[in-house]
């Protein structure tokens, strides 16, 4: 049967209620979690297997050769872990000059950085988790081996990319197996993963930057032309960081800082506290217009922010204030917003019993990353690199060992020092544009999680155009015009709006549990028990 994958008519999705949950934008990669939790394993335990997993079954966002975040509440204290990408020490300003004109390619191997993830899920698991690393990658190994069937969104993203990454190394021997993408419901094997799992789990994931995984790493680098090294392997390590916090309605909304784009969500929030943004009905013009308002400064501030410039300096009360009085609540602002690249990413949140709560985001930076895929390991290699600036004056200017901008944007949310729900919502420069639409349903009009997932969104685009979800009203979209906002309404279904995964903890995890959701806009899965 030729099914249409379309569904013409809303869905309606039910918050998800348990003390031990999931949430994550691929089944398989929730359930792989969940069945971490139910044999006994942590959350930390659990997000890695659904990590793990989800590189395998949404590699049109991410892989073995992704970043990753996480934020971690371990039952007492918040932990930051940034596993994003390094430049090759060869890497400079004299090196794209002579290669790429001064530019910072967008696919193939110069735009690769030393791949994180993997180094990610060893240090959160040596530190926070529980079960063998091996057990925790179980589910991701059986996967690898035996394939999976190609879900719709996934499919629609994998398609949409095609003939770009269709001539870089390996691209069409791993994912176009048949001379083309895999349609909806296909099964599908990458090529060599199961192996590459293997060697991971074994060896802590030391075998991805010491072993053999490394080595064909190497060789196939300097086949190609590029400059990674055995030693730009050995050397990289996670960094462990202290979120960065901004107060909205008695909340502290916690960000990784610097390197992500959750810089723009706290500077929207700290001029968004400026309003009584709850006098109006949410679905009202006057209230998503003060969002888009306080959005496009936010993203202006973020991407003007100087060398040497830490978040705290653009965090200060008084500039919050001085930029929350630029707000017209009448009339839109021209040339306001930044224009950050398009990226892309994976989010999910686990929770258990116990009180411990991880949420976590994994990114190939854009879309399958730079294309290359290394025969023999099924590393599909992200493309971090093209975060950087060929400008020497930029605070991300290219340099050996420097991390660039990345697009994994784990967020978490605190009340009193105490931990109230981890999340993210994805979608490159939508990320933080997302956490603050959801953000204020929740905490101004005590939207349930789901129903903060499921409420239309916008996206201010490219700092010109507003574009606007298919739901939300005409009389929003009516009065967003009459304020002088250049709307374009999404025609094409697969344009991204975000997909959040949402965790709120309810009281004591072991009595109250917890309230899930887990956003429809992809394939998403919140589960517990």
């Amino acid at each position: 049967m030729n099914f249409d994958w379309n569904n013409p008519y809303p869905g309606t999705r039910r918050p998800v209620y348990a003390s031990n949950m999931v949430a994550a934008s691929q089944p398989l990669a929730a359930q792989a979690g969940l069945r971490i939790l139910a044999r006994g394993g942590n959350a930390v335990d659990a997000a890695i297997a659904a990590a793990a997993t989800q590189a395998l079954t949404e590699p049109a966002a991410n892989g073995l050769g992704s970043n990753c975040c996480a934020i971690v509440w371990d039952g007492s204290r918040l932990h930051g872990l940034n596993a994003s990408g390094a430049a090759p020490a060869a890497w400079n300003l004299d090196y794209f000059r002579r290669k790429h004109q001064g530019r910072i390619p967008a696919r193939g191997w110069d735009s690769v950085t030393v791949p994180g993830c993997v180094a990610g899920w060893a240090a959160l698991h040596e530190k926070l988790g529980r079960m063998s690393f091996a057990d925790v990658l179980e589910p991701a190994i059986e996967y690898a081996e035996r394939g999976f069937a190609v879900s719709a969104a996934v499919q629609r993203k994998w398609a949409a990319q095609a003939d770009e990454l269709q001539p870089q190394p390996g691209y069409a021997e791993h994912f176009l197996p048949r001379g083309r993408p895999p349609q909806v419901g296909e099964h599908f094997v990458l090529q060599g993963a199961a192996a590459t799992l293997k060697r991971i789990a074994a060896s802590g994931g030391r075998d991805f930057y010491e072993g053999e995984t490394a080595h064909k790493l190497v060789a196939h680098a300097q086949a190609h032309d590029a400059v990674l090294t055995l030693a730009d392997l050995r050397d990289y390590a996670p960094q462990w960081t202290c979120p960065v916090g901004q107060t909205y309605r008695g909340h502290t909304l916690h960000q990784l800082a610097p390197g992500g784009q959750g810089i723009a969500a706290l500077l929207a929030l700290g001029m968004l506290q400026h309003f009584d943004v709850a006098a109006r009905p949410v679905d009202h013009p006057d209230t998503q217009h003060l969002l888009i308002e306080a959005m496009k400064l936010a993203q202006a501030d973020a991407g003007a922010r100087r060398p040497g410039m830490t978040p705290e300096d653009l965090l200060q009360a008084g500039h919050l204030a001085e930029r929350a009085r630029l707000i017209d609540p009448a009339h839109a602002r021209r040339g306001a917003g930044g224009n950050a690249p398009h990226a892309d990413a994976i989010c999910l949140s686990a929770v258990d019993r116990n009180g411990m709560m991880v949420s976590l985001a994994q990114s190939n930076h854009m879309g399958f990353g730079s294309g290359v895929v290394v025969p023999g390991t099924g590393v599909s290699l992200q493309n971090g690199g093209h975060g950087f600036s060929a400008d020497a004056g930029h605070p991300d200017a290219v340099a050996g060992g420097k991390r660039p901008a990345h697009a994994a944007l784990p967020a978490f949310l605190m009340r009193d020092g105490a931990p109230v729900m981890s999340f993210g919502v994805v979608g490159g420069d939508m990320q933080p544009q997302g956490q603050v639409q959801a953000l204020v349903r929740m905490l101004d009009y005590g939207q349930q999680p789901q129903a903060a997932c499921d409420a239309p969104r916008w996206r201010w685009r490219h700092g010109q155009t507003l574009d606007v979800e298919a739901g939300l009203a005409p009389s929003v979209a009516q009065g967003l015009l009459a304020r002088g906002h250049a709307l374009l309404a999404a025609q094409d279904p697969g344009q991204d709006f975000g997909s959040g995964q949402f965790i709120w903890r309810l009281g004591d995890p072991a009595v109250d549990g917890y309230v899930g959701a887990s956003d429809g806009r992809r394939d998403g899965l919140a589960a517990g028990f």
